[in-house]
């Protein structure tokens, strides 16, 4: 009788440990469906010729997290931008930060170009407040990429 009672015991304390360690308890966190699908389906991924006058590159980095983001932009001769790229070290947020950062300055003037906020990114891919610093990265990213194109303007004259 005790050994009957002890492997009823020993069965319900290993069902006990299952359900408390159990896989469906896990706590998960997802990224919105826009953040998937930049990270998934990145836009404008690769690089343009740095040494070229009319291509301004930024490159900016957030030591917290780890994320580092290089965004070019090139510059027609009537200052609209006619092509982006970007490379992005960092999570799916940095990365869809970048992508959308990309698709939002081509066809802008320089002027037009630095009115992106960093607000507009995190809204547009719904991105949590854990993640804001993302689209801050992004933000910087197109400020310096404007600013080496215009300092490389200033040379030139």
């Amino acid at each position: 009788m005790a050994i009957v009672s002890l492997r009823n015991s020993a069965s319900s304390l290993v069902l006990f440990s299952r359900r408390l360690f159990s896989p469906e308890l896990k706590a998960q966190c997802f990224y919105h469906i826009k953040v998937v699908d930049h990270y998934e389906n990145p836009r404008n991924v690769g690089t343009l010729d740095k040494n070229s006058k009319n291509v301004g590159t930024g490159l900016v980095g957030a030591p917290a997290c780890g994320d580092v983001m290089k965004l070019q932009i090139q510059v027609d001769e009537n200052g609209k931008i006619v092509d982006a790229k970007f490379k992005t070290f960092g999570c799916g947020s940095a990365i869809a930060s970048s992508s959308l950062a990309t698709e939002w300055v081509k066809g802008k003037s320089v002027d037009e170009a630095l009115k992106i906020r960093n607000i507009d990114i995190a809204k547009e891919l719904c991105l949590p407040p854990v993640k804001l610093h993302c689209s801050m990265l992004a933000e910087d990213a197109i400020k310096a990429a404007l600013s080496d194109y215009r300092i490389k303007q200033q040379v030139k004259k």
